[in-house]
């Protein structure tokens, strides 16, 4: 794999970072509301109260908007793989395009066989074949993001795979493997924090409706629904985050280093509840303090992270160096790590060599050493330390004002149950405003959690596999810039095309049919 230049690499980087943050725009919105919708739907279906059916309608008709939009974003980003990440593609793409074309094939097309049922089929189904058609459209959404995580996890934590030297991909040998925990952590996670979204949507759009003395009723009932469902899915949220997190210790410690800022591994460490990093620490290993100010959990860092308050947690420079303990064995030093990925890369070379000349016997001693070293095969193209530690300062404080909000949204959510259970919740205009005001600090949030999932595990294309110098396409530079421009407008379009058309449904309101 040939190593391309740098503005080639940033900017393909810059592209798909940005396509990925248009689509999850979108996404967190579709899958909390869908379910909300289908909750009040199932409540229109067992009440017979026909408000419950103006009310889901209402919702339904902004699910389908941010749907549509959804769906196009997430096109695009698919095909950036094989434009921008061709070499990536090749590499896995055995691996990666299975939970791809099954969430095609299953998935995607169960969404589009009930979908139509669900908006236009309200006079000519039964009620319950309608709320069946309802569910399973959400359920398809979910299953959406299901395969689609399966492959992002896989990608932060390589398992289930051989290496075939003779094509030079890598094949998949246990599809289960695929399927680990650490996919479905990071499933359930990333699906419990779209519902909060969708809960912010209907809390916010309907404390709007109370600051107009408007749709009191609708949005009263509305706000019911929402701030129970975003309570319990804020709850998850933290359950789950407690599980990835464990995973990350596992299997990416220098992400967990960075999201702590932690240089200096130590037994019984703390978590940093704030802190505040010192901008002069320029090089992982001076002496300065990496610190200006923190105030820290004792020994929580070792529970979250092992399960034992005595756990030794690696810094920086201790993943760096190596020679602490891990369930595997000793860690290993980025040198010898890098000296194995070199060993792998000429191995795999002069197997190819020898497989063309039909020298069987050099390509069967060859074959053998790629297999040993491949576990280290990405650091070959790697040449300083330094290129392992992503960005500090954003993955740190990211992770930070992630669970910030998280816990925001817990006490939001819990306040407003609790107004609008003593029936306060109308008269409450602060907590009206407030419940307004976060609808926006759902995207944040949910932009926050992907920048430290996928900032943190920089410089990987594959964690410990394919850097991502070498799996971008050999293209040209200023055809990556021409295209980030033009999605970059395009996005920018089909954003403030669903941002009009959703506030003129919302000042619209729900229809009396």
């Amino acid at each position: 794999m040939k190593l391309l230049d740098l503005s080639l690499l940033d900017w393909s980087r810059a592209q798909f970072a940005m396509t990925a943050m248009y689509h999850w725009l979108f996404v967190p919105l579709t899958l909390g509301l869908g379910v909300i919708m289908a909750i009040m739907e199932t409540l229109y279906v067992r009440t017979g109260n026909e408000e419950w059916k103006k009310i889901a309608k209402f919702w339904m008709t902004l699910f389908g908007v941010n749907f549509a939009i959804g769906v196009a974003t997430g096109i695009i980003l698919e095909f950036e793989f094989g434009t921008n990440w061709s070499n990536y593609s090749w590499f896995v793409g055995d691996i990666f395009g299975a939970p791809l074309a099954i969430e095609g094939i299953v998935a995607f097309f169960m969404e589009a066989t009930f979908i139509s049922i669900m908006f236009f089929g309200w006079d000519k189904v039964s009620k319950n074949f309608h709320l069946a058609s309802t569910w399973l459209t959400i359920a398809g959404a979910t299953l959406s993001a299901l395969w689609i995580l399966v492959a992002n996890a896989w990608m932060q934590h390589p398992v289930g795979m051989e290496f075939n030297p003779l094509t030079v991909r890598n094949e998949m040998v246990d599809f289960w493997a695929v399927i680990s925990t650490f996919a479905i952590n990071k499933f359930f996670h990333t699906v419990f924090s779209g519902w909060i979204m969708g809960s912010l949507f209907v809390v916010g759009v309907s404390a709007w409706y109370l600051l107009k003395k408007r749709e009191v009723s609708f949005a009263m009932k509305s706000i019911v629904v929402g701030s129970l469902f975003g309570l319990v899915s804020s709850l998850l949220v933290a359950f789950t985050g407690d599980s990835s997190a464990y995973d990350v210790a596992q299997a990416q410690p220098m992400k967990l280093a960075a999201m702590e800022g932690l240089y200096e591994g130590k037994s019984e460490a703390g978590l940093i509840a704030i802190g505040v990093l010192n901008p002069a620490k320029k090089e992982y290993n001076d002496s300065i303090n990496p610190y200006l100010f923190k105030i820290e959990i004792p020994k929580m860092l070792s529970i979250l992270g092992y399960r034992d308050q005595q756990a030794f947690v690696p810094g920086i420079i201790n993943v760096i160096d190596g020679g602490y303990e891990t369930q595997s064995g000793v860690a290993l030093s980025f040198a010898e790590k890098h000296e194995r990925g070199k060993a792998a890369i000429e191995s795999l070379k002069a197997f190819q060599q020898a497989v063309n000349k039909h020298d069987d016997a050099t390509a069967m001693i060859e074959r053998t050493k790629l297999k040993k070293n491949f576990s280290e095969f990405g650091y070959g193209y790697l040449e300083h330390p330094s290129e392992l530690i992503p960005n500090v300062p954003i993955v740190f404080y990211s992770f930070r004002f992630m669970v910030l909000l998280g816990l925001f949204f817990i006490a939001l959510f819990g306040t407003v149950f609790y107004m609008s259970s003593k029936n306060k919740m109308e008269d409450a205009k602060w907590l009206q405003w407030v419940c307004l005001w976060s609808i926006p600090l759902g995207y944040v949030a949910g932009q926050l959690g992907w920048t430290v999932a996928e900032m943190g595990r920089q410089p990987w294309a594959i964690q410990d596999v394919l850097p991502l110098k070498a799996a971008v396409s050999g293209i040209s530079s200023s055809s990556v810039q021409i295209t980030f421009f033009l999605f970059l407008a395009l996005f920018t379009v089909l954003l403030l095309a669903e941002v009009r058309i959703m506030l003129q449904q919302i000042k619209k309101g729900p229809e009396i049919d």
